[in-house]
This record gives C-alpha cells, structure tokens and sequence, in this order.
C-alpha cells in the first residue's frame, strides 16, 4: 500500500486543527495536529513500500456476494460490505492511526479465494475466516463464522462458483462465538444428530464455549460492544477496523455439542478421507483449542494461536488473563512439528502465508514477540516495577516490532504487559500499600478536584494539557471530575475531546473502539446498539450453569438472615424426569446442586425442559408459565421471596461515568 504524504506542516495548515480557542462542545472534533504530527511519523517509520501482504490476501480471488449486503430471513441487515470502503484509499487519513488503515484495508478484502486445489476461504463476511476442504464425500467446513446468515452466503459463493457437494464434517478450532455460532448456516441438527455430518471439536470445547460469558455475561457484552465498536457508525471519526477482522455479524448464533472431541497432539484422523493430524493447544488464545496439519496438502491450519496481528493476552472484552509463556510454547511446538513441511500456513483470522521459509519465520518471530513480552514483564517485576511502569517501559526489538504480523492492531504490547503481569501477580494490586485499600473513582475524583482547588481550576488544567497535546494527562484529570460531578457536562465534553484524539492515534482497532465509544457515552450517554441474538446459544445452557448463576444475583441486604430450600425437577420433552437439582440459601450465600434433593424443602419446583429453555431466553415470563401449568411451584411463599434477594443487572451501567 502506497500513502501520499503532503509535508507535515502543509497537513497541519490544512486542517481545522484543535486551536487553543477551540470551545467546548458535543461535537466530533478533527484530528489535532498532535494527533497529525504523530500519526504522520508512524506513516514515516514503517515501511509501507512493503505490499506482499496486500499480494496474499487477494491471491486465488475467486468472486464475492452479489449485492452489498447479508440479511436474515426477515430483511435485517447482518453484514455490511461496503460500510468500510472509506480506507480505500492511497492518501492518509488524520483521523486514522496509517497502520490501523493499512490493516483495514487488508481486512476489507472480501470474497471467496482459492488457496489450492481442494481448499478454499471464505473472508471478509465476518470477525472471522471460514475454511473449506474438499472431502471424499463432500465439504469439511472449518469455522462457520458468528451468524448463521453469513455461513449460509459464504457456503452459496463456493456452491455456485466451485462445487455443489454436501458437507460431511464441521470442525470447530475453538470454543469463540464467531468460530461456531454459524454452524446452522452450513448444516442442520437432522444430519448431525443421523450422523451423516460429524463435527469435530478440542478436548472439553462445548462447556467452554457455553461457560465462558455465563457469570460475567453482563459486564462482558457491555465491554464487548466497546471493544468492537458496535456503538459507533464506521466512518474516518468513527469505526475502522477490527484488528482481528472487521467487526462483528449482527444475525443469529447457534450451537451444537461436537459428534468427535480430540485429546491430545499427535492424534491423527481421517476426517472424510482426508488426513489430519492434531496439536492441542488449550490455554492459549482460548480455554478449548487446537490447531491440525493436512499432510497430503501440506497445509497447516494455525487457528487463532497465529494471526496476523499481535493478539491478546488479556482480551479487552474481559477474560481471564491467558498465560503468554505457554502460548509461545505451543507455537515453537507447531515451528517443531509443521514448519518444514508446510507450503501454507492458513487460520482462523487473516490471509494465509505462502512459502515454507516464510512459515518458518512468521511462527519464530510470532513464538518470540510473545516470549519477549512474557520474559521482560518478569524480569522488570523481579526489580520491583508496577504493571503500569512495565508496560510504559517494555518495546519490541526492531527485529520483531517491524513485522507486520506482530503489529498491535487487536492485542498490544502495553496491555499484553499489564496482563501478563496480572497471570503471575494479580493485577488489582501492584505491592505498594498506598494502593493496598484504595479509595472508590468517586470518593477518589471528589477529593482530587477538592485538592486542585475545584472543578473550573481542573478543567483549566486539563484545557492547558490538551492544548499542549497531553491527552492522557487530560484524560486522567477530567475523569476524576466526571466521576466526582458526573453532571459537569463541560468536564464531560472536554474529556470526550481528549480521548478522541487517543483513538485517532490508536494503532489497535480495539483500542480505537474504546476510546471513541468512551467519548460518545461522555458527550451523550448510552446508546444501545445492534449485536447478535444469542438465545440459540443460551438455550443449549446447561440447567446446571445456569441455576449456579443465580449465586451472583443475591442481593445480601434483601436476604434477612433467610436459609431457604429449593428442589427443583426437569421432565424431557416426553414429560419424563431427566434432572434432579437443589438450591440452598443461606448466609447470604447461594449453593447448586445436581442430582441432588432435600427431604424437607421449602420450595419444590417441576418444569419441563422445553419451559426452562423458553424462561431462560425471554420467550416465556415465569408468570406466564406459571399460569399455564407449565412452571409449577409447591411453597409459594417461600419462592416468592428467593425470587426477592434476585438482583437485575442493567446492560447500560456508566463505564466513562459513575
């Protein structure tokens, strides 16, 4: 990719920069000539002259969808192709980090692509990549991306312009949402379950794909909508890329139990005829992964442990912090076993790479950005750093920071630090007593503003720091403002100006999305936003996880000492038990049990399964299933006031605010 750099000064001269007369105001502002200035020396110190990833991901273009959309079967919008075509161009753009853009453009490239004889990918029609080999019957679809709609195109494109054949096998690599949810796009629950399809999965893949969000689902779906700009339009002052991909589908998710679970590395498989040898590699990108290697094809899928981009070691969304030595262990692993006979090496994310040499070279250079940010957070820990102080102090060598592949367009260095430093230590403390007890954002802002003299002499401050393009400086002062006086709507506006200038600086999609959205919200509030219909998902929750759940809800100050019983009786679909389970409160504590039932409850509950699969994704009201016999309860009272202590969690709590 090639960018036309006007002189700086010229760019600066042409653009409606902040000034330091600029008012304070709700409006999107342009980009600062800080905010020029920086993203002009990144566009000088890369080497954009580079295009071979720009030759691979548009190799073996086949065709792509007809029209400029995906919609579901009710007309709604899934998938916008065009929304993004605004980075298509040879010029920078000031409100855009010129890395991100290059990435962005990589990732608009969308279609169906020929990667050899027998394989082909679908790309650019969600997060993810979906992968087809021909079989000895009919497709194996390694995959099927989030939505079940944008399967389904992906799957017409290679109908229509490669083979109509039917698919034998889907192969989930892991146990992420936008790698299985499109599974009835390419597939139905009759073939499945007749065994005429099988689907192949990693050791304990569908509790991990179920469990992952089910505690902390609200605080992660309001994080995720951040991290992947789901409530922002995509536009120069807006959303640009993903890092990872573009951005999320919004049509329907789905789930299905794997037909065959592989074990351990080395297991080697005829899936369809086709040869298939397996490395695990759960704990590294996530909890249930594997990655495999087609012999008679000498390719290599590296599934979401190699990308190209450095991925998380804690994801932003929120997860547990995922353990970055073994990561590198498992990719030297894959350098050991598949390297020298690899042609290809394809994934789950991105374009592939040709040429066993430079296989060779993205897996040594991937394998050591992940150590070297392991070993050097250790090492700094070992002389007393904080997780801030190490992630201000740790830069790649040039040898790994100038691959493309280990630029921070999804997961990045500083954060990667941090959670690194959180795997070994914990990251809600960094040793210092002073922070051992800390005060509260809104106790800690009141007295902060108190200490500087007021809230006008803070946003004097803080106007004095913009104007001088200290953005987090900015930032850190006004949040304590906001979260002191969350009504100071200049405060708001003025730290809304700040971080939108981090996020036209932000080299990382995610980050970009975080720092716009935390704008939005500062200078309007909370805008709900499209995102997947998950209720295929929660209704193939386990009775047990979703009961163990409840544990969070309790409310301690509606409990009143209560120590209540609660047995509960799941019939199948032909009305037969097919599940005892009990809960017991007390403490201000709540306990699941499976396969278990008290003598003397207070509470006995009988439902089928179909009802709690309809409670649970808000087709049916408890009420309305009580009255219709569905939900029956002996010890009303009881129920009553358990279902009292039972808190709700709200999908629009402040995250910029209090």
């Amino acid at each position: 990719m090639k960018f036309t750099l006007l002189p700086l000064s010229l760019a600066i001269m042409s653009q409606f920069a902040m000034a330091d007369t600029t008012p304070i105001t709700p409006d999107v502002k342009p980009a600062s000539r800080f905010t020029i200035q920086k993203n002009h020396t990144v566009a000088n110190t890369l080497d954009f002259a580079n295009t071979d990833d720009f030759t691979d991901a548009t190799r073996g273009f086949i065709a792509t969808w007809p029209d400029k959309t995906i919609k579901d079967a009710n007309g709604n919008v899934v998938w916008d192709f065009a929304k993004f075509d605004f980075v298509n161009t040879d010029k920078t753009i000031d409100t855009i980090n010129p890395s991100l853009q290059r990435m962005a453009k990589l990732n608009n490239q969308h279609g169906l692509f020929k990667v050899k004889d027998g394989i082909y990918q679908v790309r650019g029609f969600d997060l993810s990549v979906m992968t087809f080999v021909r079989g000895e019957h009919g497709w194996i679809v390694i995959d099927p991306l989030l939505s079940e709609d944008t399967a389904r195109a992906g799957l017409d494109l290679l109908f229509k312009h490669v083979e109509k054949a039917p698919v034998s096998t889907v192969v989930f690599t892991h146990s992420h949402i936008d790698h299985f949810g499109g599974i009835w796009g390419v597939t139905n629950k009759a073939d499945i379950e007749s065994g005429k399809v099988a689907v192949i999965a990693p050791k304990d893949f569908f509790e991990h794909s179920i469990s992952e969000n089910v505690l902390a689902g609200n605080t992660m779906s309001r994080r995720a909508g951040y991290m992947y700009g789901n409530m922002i339009e995509a536009g120069p002052n807006g959303k640009v890329d993903g890092g990872l991909g573009k951005t999320t589908s919004t049509g329907k998710p789905g789930i299905v139990e794997q037909t065959m679970e592989v074990l351990k590395t080395g297991e080697i498989h005829d899936i369809d005829g086709v040869e298939v040898e397996f490395q695990m590699a759960n704990g590294s990108e996530a909890p249930s992964e594997f990655i495999f290697y087609f012999p008679e094809h000498r390719v290599l899928m590296a599934s979401e442990v190699m990308t190209h981009t450095i991925h998380n070691i804690s994801t932003l969304r929120g997860a547990r912090s995922r353990d970055a030595n073994a990561w590198a262990s498992y990719v030297d692993e894959s350098l050991d076993l598949f390297a020298a006979k690899s042609d290809i090496m394809i994934g789950s994310h991105h374009w592939p790479t040709w040429g066993s040499d430079k296989i060779t070279e993205q897996l040594e250079k991937t394998r050591d950005m992940y150590k070297f940010v392991h070993d050097q957070t250790l090492r700094l820990a070992n002389q007393g750093y904080t997780p801030n102080e190490i992630s201000a102090s740790i830069q790649l060598p040039d040898s790994l920071d100038k691959a493309w592949y280990n630029r921070g367009y999804y997961g990045t260095v500083s954060h990667n630090a941090r959670a690194t430093y959180d795997f070994y230590f914990g990251a809600w403390w960094d040793g210092n007593p002073a922070n051992l007890n800390p005060l509260t954002p809104a106790q800690e802002g009141e007295k902060y503003v108190a200490a500087i003299g007021g809230e006008e002499k803070v946003i004097a401050i803080a106007q004095k720091a913009i104007q001088d393009g200290d953005y987090r400086w900015a930032v850190t002062l006004l949040n304590n403002v906001t979260f002191s006086n969350p009504d100071n709507m200049a405060a708001r506006y003025l730290e809304a100006d700040a971080m939108e200038q981090l996020g036209y600086q932000a080299e990382s999609g995610p980050w970009r999305n975080y720092y716009l959205i935390g704008a939005k919200e500062l200078r309007h509030g909370y805008t709900p936003a499209p995102s997947p219909d998950t209720t295929a998902i929660a209704s193939n929750m386990p009775v047990y996880s979703v009961l163990e759940s409840l544990a969070v809800r309790i409310k301690p100050e509606a409990v009143d000492n209560m120590h209540t019983l609660i047995n509960i009786q799941v019939a199948n679909d032909d009305n037969v038990a097919s599940g005892e389970y009990a809960l017991e409160l007390s403490n201000s504590v709540l306990k699941t049990y499976k396969d278990k039932q008290f003598k003397q409850p207070d509470a006995t509950i009988a439902l089928s399964k179909q009802t709690f699969v309809d409670l649970i994704t808000g087709s049916l009201s408890i009420e309305q299933a009580m009255k219709s016999g569905a939900f029956t309860v002996e010890g009303l009272t009881a129920f009553n006031a358990f279902m009292g202590t039972l808190d709700r969690f709200d999908p629009a709590f402040g995250i910029v605010t209090p």
